[in-house]
Formats: structure tokens, C-alpha cells, sequence
């Protein structure tokens, strides 16, 4: 097996898919990276920046972007998928009549589709069952990365050790460490559900509720994340990580978080509908809130938090109804 993978197609230009095709390619990679606007992609070729998703920030010269999602993925060894989670299914059924044989395919978008309750690994698994998987997940700030601070992220796969080392130190750069693990499923748990927490956080911040109820809202949901990862068949020790509570303790605690600042907002008063017509950028809590709360009602997990923030988006109840009923729930074991 190689020691590296070298020719790396990015397949999304938002923020943290630019942010990756700049670790990648001042990595020495060659990185081609895929905008569904052809405006964007030649922004991208001729003034080597995103002054949409990354404002301010230059990126490397020898990063090659396209439109044409054929060329984008044409004789890719390693191909990362950083569209919004709903996008997933769709962008894989584009690329798929393209994608080299058995390319592996690795997902950096977190949420969980709505209209099937799949995890992205199972999204991937259904359209491309062909191509080896992993998923890229953990606290990591787009803005942080682009920048070359120095950050560590999750890479999770079942197709084994040997695998993993291949795609995680091509991946690697000066200064953007990932480690391994053999828990897609946890991962993908973790790095969906921290957002529905991190809504509710910034709720409770913005309504001015207190450090004492978000560091509840925060150590709560962590449990109630772990308790959904359980019954899907994750590991309990990867809550424990970088991809849950390091991701979760990030994105509860900073208004660079748009789910965090999309809860803050909220907390103020103002409409969801208002908050996402002023956004460019997508917050993924949102659609992943609503596809838990059916999961959860289907399976029987008990999620009173991610069910709180779900019907607040949803303005079934109000914040301070939702701080009441869930003060006022029966008392249990904190290990339950």
C-alpha cells in the first residue's frame, strides 16, 4: 500500500470544504476542489479566495476548482464530501457514474437525512456500496483551520487499521492531526447531534439563563447523545473524544458557531425563518433536530433536550415552557 494518497478532490466549496482543500494542498497534495457555482470556481481559480464563506482569507494558488463535478473527482485516489448533510445522497448519485473504481469516499458533513433517518454512512452505503468509507469528524472551526492553527479531528473507519493509516496521514497536515477510530457510527452520532445542543445552548444564552443551566444543557445532552449512539450500536468511549465532547464543548461556547449563534438569536426573540433568510451558510441542528425527534419517537429514546430545542424550531412551545417541563421532569440516576 502506498504511503500517501496524493491526488485529493474536495467535493464542496462552503467554508470547511475550502478550509480542507487549504490544509490538504499546503500539505503537498493535489487538491481539486468542487463548487456547484461556476462563479464561485472561477472566483476561486483566478483570485484564490472565498470571499462568501471565508472572507479575508487567501487560499493556496495551487488549489484547482471546477464546476464540473466529473472533473472533479477524474482519477481522485481519495474523495471528501463536505456538502450539508441533506445534499449528501443527491451529490453522491451525481459524482457516482464518475468516481474511480473503489475510490474511498470520506464524509466531513454532520447531520442525519430527514426523510429516512439514515446516518450518512448509511446514505453512502445504500448509493455507493463500492467504495470504502470513513467519517471526518471532531472541533474544528473552518476559520481556525484555513488559518493553520493548529487543530485534531476524528477519522473513523471500519475498513481497518492499515486503511485508516493510509487515509489519516494523507490527510494530515503541518498543523491538522487526525486520529483514528473504528466507530463511524459513534462519530457520526457525535458530530450530528452536538449541533441540536449547541442551539440549545445558545438559547439559554441569549434568553440570559445562566452559565449554570448551559453547563447542564451541555453535560445533559451529552448524555442524551450518548444514550441514542448507544442503541445504534456506537462505542460509549467515543463520546468521550474528540468528535463528542471536545467537538461538543466548541461548538456550545463560541458565536463562531452557527448553530451556537443561530440558538443565541432565538434566546433574543427572533424568528427562525428570519435567522435563516439572513444566513448564506447552513446550520445543520436544524434539519438533524427535527429528523432525532422522529427517530426518538420511533425508537423510544428518551431525548427530552434535543426534544425541547426540536419543538422550540418547530414553535410547538416557547422557551420558558420548555425550561418548565424539563425542571419539572421526574427524578432519575444521572448514569441512566
Amino acid at each position: 500500500m502506498a504511503d500517501l494518497l496524493n491526488r485529493i478532490a474536495v467535493i464542496g466549496a462552503g467554508a470547511w470544504g475550502s478550509a480542507l482543500a487549504e490544509v490538504l494542498s499546503q500539505a503537498g497534495r493535489s487538491v481539486t476542489l468542487y463548487a456547484r457555482d461556476p462563479g464561485l470556481a472561477e472566483r476561486l481559480n483566478s483570485s484564490h479566495d472565498n470571499p462568501i464563506y471565508l472572507p479575508n482569507e487567501k487560499l493556496d494558488p495551487r488549489i484547482r476548482a471546477t464546476a464540473d463535478a466529473a472533473e472533479a473527482v477524474k482519477d481522485a485516489e481519495l474523495v471528501l464530501l463536505v456538502t450539508p448533510s441533506q445534499y449528501v445522497r443527491d451529490t453522491l448519485k451525481k459524482l457516482l457514474p464518475h468516481l474511480p473504481k473503489g475510490v474511498p469516499l470520506v464524509n466531513c458533513a454532520k447531520g442525519i437525512e430527514i426523510k429516512t433517518g439514515y446516518l450518512l454512512s448509511e446514505v453512502a452505503a445504500e448509493v455507493a456500496p463500492g467504495h470504502p468509507y470513513a467519517a471526518l469528524s471532531g472541533p474544528t472551526f473552518a476559520v481556525e483551520v484555513v488559518k493553520g492553527m493548529p487543530t485534531a479531528i476524528t477519522l473513523a473507519t471500519t475498513a481497518g487499521e492499515a486503511a485508516g493509516t493510509l487515509w489519516g496521514n494523507s490527510l494530515r497536515g503541518k498543523a491538522f492531526r487526525p486520529y483514528l477510530s473504528n466507530d463511524p457510527i459513534g462519530v457520526e452520532i457525535a458530530g450530528a447531534l452536538k449541533n441540536v445542543i449547541a442551539i440549545g445552548c445558545g438559547i439559554v444564552d441569549g434568553k440570559r439563563l445562566g452559565q449554570n443551566a448551559k453547563a447542564a444543557v451541555m453535560t445533559r445532552g451529552l448524555a442524551e447523545v450518548r444514550r441514542l449512539g448507544v442503541k445504534r450500536g456506537a462505542k460509549q468511549e467515543t463520546f468521550l473524544g474528540l468528535a463528542g465532547v471536545g467537538d461538543l464543548t466548541l461548538t456550545c461556547s463560541s458565536m463562531t458557531s452557527r448553530n451556537y449563534s443561530l440558538g443565541f438569536e432565538l434566546g433574543q426573540g427572533r424568528k427562525l425563518d428570519d435567522i435563516l433568510k439572513s444566513r448564506r451558510s447552513v446550520a445543520e441542528g436544524v434539519t438533524t433536530a427535527w429528523a432525532v425527534a422522529d427517530y426518538a419517537a420511533q425508537h423510544g429514546v428518551d431525548m427530552p433536550i434535543c426534544l425541547g430545542v426540536h419543538d422550540i424550531l418547530r414553535a410547538k412551545s416557547g422557551v420558558d415552557d420548555v425550561v418548565t417541563n424539563l425542571l419539572s421532569r421526574g427524578l432519575r440516576y444521572e448514569s441512566d
